[in-house]
């Protein structure tokens, strides 16, 4: 008989920032790597919120959503979990990140009973309060946060953790971030075999 690979678990990358040397979409593309070079069976993809407009459901015609809503959306819809990379902007979630996740939440919630983890880069708190916030928004949404381990990168404090494009150089922050992975990789694996177990 031919072996059955086992599935791979598709994690929807999210980045908070638009700019293109954002540290934390630079936390994403190293999220990308770590899982290509060491962590099997599991599978980053960025999920682009650039292209998305302003929440206005006056764009919503005969239940239809605007492309690049209507992608995104899909995108969500077929995520096995989510990694945010959220910044902090005026101690809370930036915009353009609540922007997305509104449009996702219109109906049906496309968030709905899915694990996810959040991780930040910024000043002081490391993005920490918008981390908060973001686990509160995601009551509603009924996501499944992992509680440990936390990744909030105090971006400006030594040792040197980005380079000038954004990508994230400093070896035990990428290990750290591997843990955050790996720890959203088991919680999935666990809901989906509870998931299971509870329908035989």
């Amino acid at each position: 008989m031919a072996s059955v690979k086992p599935a791979v678990l598709r994690i929807a990358g999210i980045s908070g920032s638009l700019r293109k040397g954002s540290y934390n979409r630079g936390l994403i593309r190293s999220a990308i790597e770590i899982c290509n070079e060491s962590i099997k069976g599991v599978e980053v993809e960025h999920v682009d919120i650039t292209p998305l407009p302003l929440l206005n459901t006056d764009l919503e015609v005969d239940s239809k959503f605007p492309a690049p809503v209507e992608e995104f959306r899909q995108k969500i819809a077929s995520a096995d979990a989510f990694l945010f990379a959220s910044p902090e902007y005026n101690y809370s979630i930036a915009g353009p990140l609540k922007n997305a996740i509104d449009w996702a939440s219109r109906v049906q919630n496309c968030w709905a009973d899915k694990p996810a983890a959040v991780i930040s880069a910024g000043g002081f708190f490391g993005g920490g309060r918008s981390q908060y916030h973001l686990r509160q928004v995601g009551v509603f949404l009924d996501l499944h946060f992992i509680n440990k381990p936390e990744l909030c990168i105090q971006a400006f404090s030594p040792p040197q953790k980005f380079d000038s494009e954004g990508n994230l150089i400093d070896a035990d922050t990428k290990e750290r971030l591997k843990q955050v992975i790996l720890s959203l990789q088991a919680f999935t694996l666990r809901l989906k075999g509870e998931g299971a177990a509870s329908e035989l």
